[in-house]
């Protein structure tokens, strides 16, 4: 899911991790989850990590899918999250199972950003919804965060709203821009079939 680099930093930082991130903004979540247009049961939290997002929401069943087993750790025995070792670009989930997914300040350390959304598109259930939280490069904080990952090592890939907004259409979802700045949200809705 992330670049291995990526993952062996996180399985590093696990144990400080939730004390150093602040919570997931769970309102702009939220936001971008009222665009699906059926009912949310099922959710994906994928580069979820500790479960710091999953913990913004409540409501449906909630599992969190990430490559970092430390991460997945701390989502499972802290949070009693329900998790799952995976990767973005092969999702371990049936086609059209799920009514939403998650990846929150995660999509930048994806390795495979095409088979990334690919998967959330095939995964989707019709009304289904996948909502990105990220950062954007083009914003003053966006371009420090960049370099900041770039100076420790990481593979981090970022990519401005209206271009993950152009690759959700492509994939065959109809995007919507939730919001805009240094953090932004953008959501997906796959058509009903």
């Amino acid at each position: 899911m992330h670049g291995l680099g990526d993952v062996r930093f996180f399985d590093r930082l696990a144990p400080l991790y939730d004390l150093a991130m602040p919570p997931a903004d769970g309102e702009a979540l939220a936001a971008g989850l009222a665009h699906g247009t059926r009912p949310i049961d099922r959710l994906l939290d994928v580069g979820g990590g500790s479960g710091r997002a999953a913990a913004a929401l409540s409501g449906p069943d909630i599992c969190v899918v990430d490559a970092s087993r430390e991460m997945l750790a701390r989502a499972r025995d802290r949070r009693g999250l329900s998790a799952a070792v995976g990767d973005a670009g092969r999702l371990p989930v049936r086609d059209a199972s799920v009514d939403a997914i998650t990846i929150v300040d995660a999509f930048h350390h994806l390795p495979d950003h095409d088979a990334a959304i690919d998967e959330a598109a095939r995964v989707l259930a019709p009304g289904g919804v996948v909502v990105i939280r990220e950062f954007d490069p083009t914003h003053p904080l966006g371009r420090g965060l960049a370099a900041a990952e770039r100076a420790v090592g990481m593979a981090s890939r970022f990519r401005a709203p209206s271009d993950l907004a152009d690759r959700l259409a492509d994939a065959g979802l109809d995007p919507r821009i939730v919001d805009r700045g240094f953090g932004y949200t953008v959501a997906g809705v796959k058509g009903k079939r």
